[in-house]
């Protein structure tokens, strides 16, 4: 169903631009928090998005929802949403979840459509561009890391992100297929090195990235997995304060020391190093998609570069549903979406025109 009115939940520094992203494609948006939010450039509201009448009173006029909230209040987001008939579209790493979102798919009316930030999102959109050069597919690697540019201290970090979502990514078990075979693994392991424009870094495990990757290219793949990337020496100390310290039995508490001791910066850079191998016409061979994204004005205003990227993947998402390019009701995987008409949306063209780019 094509569709103009959509309201985006939370006016964070994410959900504030998808909104304006969004009125500047020409659709009718109404920004939603549980604060007042003055002098936007769309209508705004607020309400208790804990309460799931208030959410339902609000959405009711709506032909879409777009939540950029917490994690942990989207299941009673999605499944108000699916109870009115709305599409639905999140951010979520959650797999937990993801899972109780693809449940409400098999009767929604909209489109269920989770998981459309950076990691999982792009990434998983590009890395599947990749895959499809080859006949034979031997890897899928993908690899994100949102940074400050001058970072100080023996972290080399700034949580530009929700500190939740860091701490959870650092603790839940990891999806992978190794060797041919669907497994789990644990966080922050596996570590590796990487180099980007010169740039030293070190990747490493973490939850979530992959979405919905493993499961479909199972029997498709031998090896595909998903790292975050950090400077060097940030996972051995990560290790230190969650295990050694024991600040994995109070995740609350320690997403609140971290994100005193390592406030966001304006000055950031994602780095995204997607790679894959595999045969065509009886010889192996590497693709890549290596990026840097920094800071953009954007309506004005400078954003930082991981509100820009995560914005803008939402953004580009909901702009093909409604264009009709991608289905119109029912699970949405992110690997489905085609990269190049993707990059070709008012919003997509960001990640072409905002990127720094290694030669290919």
């Amino acid at each position: 169903m094509s569709f103009a009115r959509i309201a985006v939940l939370g006016l964070g520094k994410v959900g504030h631009l998808a909104a304006e992203l969004l009125a500047e494609a020409g659709f009718d948006v109404t920004g939603v928090d549980a604060r007042e939010v003055r002098g936007c450039p769309f209508q705004t509201r607020t309400a208790d998005l804990t309460d799931s009448g208030a959410l339902a009173a609000i959405l009711g006029d709506q032909q879409a929802v777009l939540s950029c909230l917490p994690y942990h209040l989207n299941i009673g987001v999605s499944t108000v949403a699916h109870g009115l008939g709305l599409h639905y579209f999140d951010l979520t790493e959650d797999v937990p979840t993801t899972k109780h979102i693809r449940e409400l798919a098999g009767t929604a009316k909209g489109i269920m459509a989770p998981q459309c930030g950076l990691a999982p999102g792009f990434v998983g959109i590009v890395g599947a561009h990749l895959a499809e050069m080859f006949e034979k597919v031997r890897s899928i690697r993908l690899r994100v890391g949102a940074l400050p540019q001058n970072p100080t201290g023996l972290l080399g970090y700034a949580f530009n992100w929700s500190p939740e979502g860091v701490v959870n990514e650092y603790l839940n078990d990891c999806e992978v297929i190794e060797e041919g075979v669907h497994k789990t693994v644990s966080a922050m392991e596996w570590l590796e090195t990487i180099y980007i424009d010169g740039v030293h870094l070190e990747a490493f495990t973490t939850s979530g990235g992959l979405g919905t990757m493993c499961e479909t290219y199972a029997g498709r793949v031998e090896n595909l997995d998903y790292k975050t990337m950090r400077y060097p020496g940030h996972v051995q100390l990560m290790n230190f304060f969650f295990h050694e310290l024991l600040m994995r039995e109070n995740r609350d508490l320690a997403g609140r020391i971290l994100t005193h001791a390592k406030p966001p910066v304006d000055e950031d850079v994602v780095y995204v190093h997607v790679a894959a191998e595999g045969w065509t016409e009886g010889q192996l061979r590497r693709k890549e998609f290596v990026r840097a994204y920094y800071p953009l004005e954007i309506g004005g205003r400078r954003r930082t570069a991981i509100a820009w990227t995560t914005s803008a993947s939402v953004v580009a998402v909901i702009e093909m549903v409604k264009a009709g390019r991608l289905p119109q009701g029912g699970f949405l995987r992110q690997e489905e979406i085609p990269l190049l008409p993707y990059l070709e949306t008012r919003t997509g063209r960001h990640f072409v025109t905002g990127a720094k780019r290694r030669a290919d």
